[in-house]
């Protein structure tokens, strides 16, 4: 799948946005899960305040 992403961001406007990848933890359980998404290079710093 990563592939994908790749090949995708490649093409065309692919160099403005970033992956970011935050790790989450559970209040329930307290295990740790990842939050991926790719987001607009300008929008990374609200992206990891609000999420």
């Amino acid at each position: 799948m990563a592939k994908k992403q790749v090949a995708s961001l490649q093409k065309g406007g692919g160099k403005q946005h970033s992956k970011v990848v935050k790790m989450v933890r559970s209040p329930k359980t307290g295990a740790y899960s990842f939050k991926e998404e790719i987001v607009h290079n300008n929008k990374v710093k609200d992206w990891f305040a609000k999420s």
